[in-house]
């Protein structure tokens, strides 16, 4: 089972406020403007900003 598409419409990271986008790997979810990725556990996305990793390599400027 993967993310509901509407539920993917409505949500957005709780810091920035930003739609997210579901990663490659689908086990989580990616803020395109901070970089936090939202780990997806059991089919539940966990939308805490303590639980979220930040992607570095898309975060490190070229």
């Amino acid at each position: 089972m993967s993310i509901d598409p509407e539920l993917l419409k409505i949500l957005a990271c709780p810091l920035c406020k930003e739609g997210v986008e579901l990663t490659s790997d689908k086990k989580g979810l990616r803020c395109p403007r901070c970089h936090r990725v939202y780990p997806i556990k059991d089919d539940i996305p966990i939308m805490l900003v303590d639980e979220a990793s930040i992607d570095e390599e898309e975060h490190t400027p070229s």
